[in-house]
Order: structure tokens, then sequence, then C-alpha cells
């Protein structure tokens, strides 16, 4: 299956997350190129079908580390967000950066599949509500 198939009305019809993280003050500082890759995900939504007014951009995890989700407000946003159902897509550079550990990982991808939110990288289109979704992000 195309991962473009894998996008639907419905899913256009929510907004499109690009979530922004680098851990350490030191990488905001000194590696910018890795924030200018994830801000350009944007890009990548508007190719998929969002419109520029869906798509929002959560960067508040600058500099903090994705060891512990309480420290991480930006990551709360998202979950609360795409537990209200108001998100049909999260995008990130790579997908492990949405956590750190696997508690937050699988519960994350536990709660995409039920809400129907797509999660995209660099690499792909998945679906967390499918076993080869499921099994292509635990990989990752």
């Amino acid at each position: 299956m195309n991962t473009s198939d894998l996008i639907q009305p419905r899913h256009l019809a929510r907004r499109a997350v690009i979530y922004v993280r680098q851990s350490s003050p030191n990488q905001v500082i000194n590696h910018q190129e890795s924030q200018r890759l994830q801000r350009a995900l944007t890009q990548r939504a508007l190719e998929f079908g969002w419109q520029e007014q869906d798509i929002q951009v959560i960067d508040a995890d600058l500099g903090i580390t994705g060891t512990l989700a309480q420290c991480r407000l930006g990551f709360q946003e998202l979950v609360a967000e795409v537990a209200l159902g108001k998100i049909g897509i999260l995008l990130a550079y790579e997908a492990q950066r949405l956590a750190r550990n696997c508690t937050h990982w699988y519960q994350l991808l536990d709660l995409c599949g039920h809400a129907d939110c797509l999660i995209a990288d660099r690499d792909g289109v998945y679906d967390a509500s499918t076993v080869n979704g499921r099994l292509l992000l635990g990989l990752k």
C-alpha cells in the first residue's frame, strides 16, 4: 500500500502536528540544522494534503531530555490532542524521537491506534491501528 493511501479525508479533516524536539540546550544552540529539518516537515504535511492553517508545530520541548514525559509540556499537549481526536497525523523527523523509553512509546502507539491518528517520519507514514503499522513502528 502506498503511504499516501493511508491518508484519508477523515485524517485531513483534523490537524497535522509536527513535533520538534532536541534533547539538550547544547543541541538547540549548536545543531540548528536538526531544527530546520524537523520544521521542514511542514512542507511534507502540505504535500500530504493538509492546508497551512491546519498544520501545528509543537516545539515546547526544545532543550529538554525525553527521558521523563512529565517534564515535556509539548509531549503532554501532543498526547492530550491525540486523545481528544484532534490530530489526523503526527509528524516527527524520526519517529523514535517522539518518546525516549518503551513505556511512553507504546502508550503513544496505542493512543494513536485508538484515535485513528497516523504517524509519519522522513521514511514513511504508519497506521498504528494495523499490524503492519505497529510492527514497523515497534522496530523503530
